[in-house]
C-alpha cells in the first residue's frame, strides 16, 4: 500500500511479555505471529493471512506497553523539524530500522505519544479497514483545539465536525486524502489517564472476541454497542493497554 503524507501507516504493541501479548492477539485477532526478531529487541510481526497488519514486541526501555500509531512521511528530519518548532518533542530522532525504513517517536504538544514512518522496502500495514486489521484511531486529549492546531500545522490535515460527536470531536483527512482516517477529540470521560492515541482493530465477531479477550486476561471496559459506523466494545489488552474492537458494518 502507499500512504499520504500524515496517514495513519502502522501501529505496534509493546509488552513486558512479548510472547502472552502474541498469544492474546493472535486468539483475539486470528492473527498469525510472526517470532521476534533477535536483530530487532524481539520484534515481530503479526500476520492475518498474507497480509502485515501490525508489529508486537517487548516494551523498550522503560517505556510502558502500550499501541504506538505511525503516520507516513516522506522526509523524517523535516517533519521531525516541524514537530518541534510548533510546540511538539521528539523523543526518539529518525534512525534507520534496518532497510525497512526510518523510524520516530515523538509526542505531540498535548501529551501524545505518536510516531513517524518513512518507507524503505516496508510502506507499512498490507491492509486496514476490514477484519483481522486496524481500522480507525482517535486522539483522546483535553486539549482538542490545540492538537487539531498541531496536527494542521504538521501535516496539513483538514478536520470536518461530526455532528452526533458534540462540539469537540472532529475527523481528520490526510492532505490530498478523499475520506477521514480518524478523529481528534476529548478524553470522553477519561481523565485519569494521560493524552493518547487509541487504535480500533477490526474483527469479524466483535463479542466473540471480546469473550475470547477476557477469558485470557483481558478486561471488558463496557457492553458491545452498535453504532452507525460498526458494532464496538472497548478492552485492555492482557498489559492493560486499551483498544477498540469493532465489526465493520457491511
Amino acid at each position: 500500500m502507499t500512504y499520504l503524507y500524515g496517514q495513519p501507516c502502522w501501529a505496534d504493541h509493546g509488552a513486558p511479555d512479548a510472547d502472552a501479548s502474541r498469544a492474546f492477539y493472535a486468539a483475539v485477532m486470528d492473527w498469525q505471529p510472526t517470532a521476534g526478531h533477535p536483530d530487532f529487541g524481539g520484534y515481530g510481526t503479526a500476520m492475518s493471512g498474507d497480509d502485515a497488519v501490525a508489529g508486537l514486541g517487548p516494551c523498550m526501555g522503560d517505556a510502558p506497553p502500550w499501541w504506538t500509531l505511525y503516520f507516513a512521511t516522506d522526509d523524517s528530519d523535516a517533519t521531525a523539524a516541524a514537530i518541534t518548532a510548533n510546540g511538539g518533542s521528539v523523543l526518539m530522532p529518525p534512525h534507520p530500522v534496518g532497510d525497512f525504513g526510518r523510524l520516530t517517536i515523538a509526542q505531540d504538544v498535548t501529551g501524545a505519544l505518536f510516531g513517524l514512518w518513512e518507507a524503505g522496502t516496508t510502506t507499512g500495514f498490507d491492509a486496514t479497514g476490514r477484519a483481522g486489521a486496524w481500522a480507525w484511531c482517535d486522539l483522546r486529549t483535553p486539549e482538542p483545539d490545540a492538537a487539531r492546531e498541531f496536527y494542521g500545522a504538521v501535516f496539513g490535515w483538514e478536520f470536518a465536525a461530526v455532528p452526533m460527536a458534540g462540539d469537540e470531536y472532529t475527523t481528520f483527512t490526510p492532505r490530498g486524502g478523499s475520506a477521514p482516517a480518524g478523529g481528534v477529540g476529548p478524553m470522553m470521560g477519561h481523565d485519569d489517564v494521560p493524552p493518547h492515541w487509541l487504535n480500533y482493530f477490526a474483527v469479524a465477531d466483535v463479542d466473540a472476541s471480546v469473550t475470547k479477550a477476557v477469558e485470557l486476561g483481558g478486561t471488558s471496559l463496557a457492553p458491545a454497542f452498535d453504532s452507525p459506523f460498526g458494532r464496538m466494545a472497548p478492552i485492555l489488552d492482557l498489559a492493560g493497554v486499551p483498544l477498540i474492537l469493532m465489526t465493520l458494518p457491511a
